[in-house]
């Protein structure tokens, strides 16, 4: 690093006695652009050297704790004690725990796999604790889904590790829901997404959507762990390391040559899968969930919004979206075209007994009271294609785009633009607002 940083500094300190007649805000300039060439080569050895959590793992605990309880959906288990102490255990043990699990996938053990173990039952146990009562819910869909393709089942794991099984998370690149589609490949598997509906996040949809999505790479590699490392960071980023590779198909092989947060990928889920089943013996208790463990489903062809289900149907509106994540607002817009909803059997039951008067309930108010806006024009200055505002200059990411080609034709760099956006790497997406100044 230090070696770096002095030849950085000689070849400025030349370029600067090469040119002795530079004003003063241009040698501020210059001096600024040292710092930041510094800056960037740090980054890029911090990324050569650290292997990234999976986004999912990097939630605030407390916002999501605070988030489960507030909706009751998470209590704390009552005959399981968990007093914070995570024994030690030998490397042969885990070695011994993890090739006694029914996999059909390679789960084998070294130092990475054992980092990710000691997160998850060190510093992440909370989150683990809120995973393992939402699991319980959610663990037969994505098994139920996985055998329709007839896939390895210690796929259902893969969630944890995606979206810490909350079904309305949304990463940085705008990935969404339990699975983590992106809009394109959402919609490439037949997952809607609109202004009201978003079936990325619909539980059922998107585990079938992902199954599906599993085999066409298993198709493509013919490789589990290559399989699971495509699915966090695209086939071709997969091919790219492989070539790098001399043409191993050998994860292990490979594993340099791919992006940051999938080197980190296969060993996070093999440790995922390790904590879900091994969490007792780490002194972890499973959060109980409230969420009804009977559920049905009912088709709608005609609008209807949540408080109706509400008034006639004893349940709360809380749990309405908790069990139909996909509606993006309270309105289930049925009559676009057929719509899913899914609620407790006693809901449903009453649903279906209510006939025609739960659509009719405040119809009026809840369906038809639509108030007129002014549409104000207001001026925008804008300088290419970026927007300036009192909080920044944004640019909008184009197809194809680089963060070199968007700091190059913004006067700016590489470091700069992660700096001000939080990004880790060099994934960005099309359409994406970035800072620039």
């Amino acid at each position: 690093m230090n070696r770096r940083k002095n030849l950085i500094t000689l070849l400025m300190a030349a370029l600067f006695v090469a040119a002795p007649s530079l004003s003063f805000a241009q040698e501020e300039l210059e001096e600024e652009a040292i710092d930041e060439m510094i800056e960037e080569a740090e980054e890029e050895e911090e990324e050569d050297d650290d292997i990234q959590m999976p986004d999912a793992m990097n939630a605030e605990l407390d916002s999501l704790l605070q988030e489960w309880n507030n909706k009751s959906y998470l209590i704390p288990e009552g005959d399981c004690t968990d007093n914070g102490v995570n024994p030690e255990f030998s490397r042969e043990t885990y070695i011994h725990r993890l090739q006694r699990l029914p996999n059909v996938i390679e789960m084998p053990y070294n130092e990475v796999v054992r980092k990710f173990i000691d997160q998850y039952t060190g510093r992440l146990r909370r989150t683990v604790s809120i995973i393992l009562g939402a699991s319980n819910f959610y663990t037969p869909i994505f098994e139920e889904a996985l055998e329709s393709y007839q896939l390895p089942l210690e796929l259902k794991y893969l969630p944890v590790i995606e979206s810490a099984l909350n079904p309305t998370a949304v990463s940085r690149a705008g990935a969404v829901g339990l699975w983590q589609f992106m809009i394109t490949t959402g919609k490439q598997y037949g997952l809607e997404v609109t202004s009201l509906i978003d079936e990325r996040r619909d539980p059922i949809k998107s585990s079938y959507a992902a199954a599906h999505y599993l085999k066409d790479l298993y198709d493509i590699f013919g490789d589990w762990t290559l399989v699971i490392a495509s699915y966090n960071c695209g086939p071709n980023n997969v091919r790219k390391a492989i070539s790098r590779a001399g043409g191993s198909k050998d994860y292990w092989q490979i594993y340099p040559y791919l992006p940051a947060e999938t080197r980190g990928y296969v060993p996070a889920f093999i440790a995922a899968n390790y904590v879900m089943n091994y969490y007792c013996e780490h002194n972890i208790c499973p959060a109980s969930t409230t969420l009804p463990a009977s559920t049905d489903t009912v088709t709608i062809n005609r609008n209807l919004h949540v408080d109706q289900l509400v008034g006639c149907c004893n349940v709360s509106e809380e749990e309405v979206h908790a069990l139909n994540p996909q509606y993006r607002t309270a309105l289930i817009p049925g009559e676009s075209h057929s719509c899913t909803l899914r609620l407790p059997t006693a809901a449903i039951a009453t649903f279906a007994a209510s006939g025609d008067s739960i659509y009719a309930w405040r119809a009026t108010e809840l369906l038809t009271n639509r108030r007129e806006v002014e549409v104000k024009q207001t001026k925008t200055t804008t300088t290419s294609s970026s927007t300036r505002s009192r909080r920044g200059t944004y640019t909008t990411v184009r197809r194809g785009d680089t963060l070199g080609a968007i700091a190059r034709r913004n006067r700016t760099t590489v470091a700069r633009l992660r700096r001000l956006n939080g990004i880790r790497g060099n994934n960005i997406i099309a359409g994406q607002k970035l800072r620039v100044r």
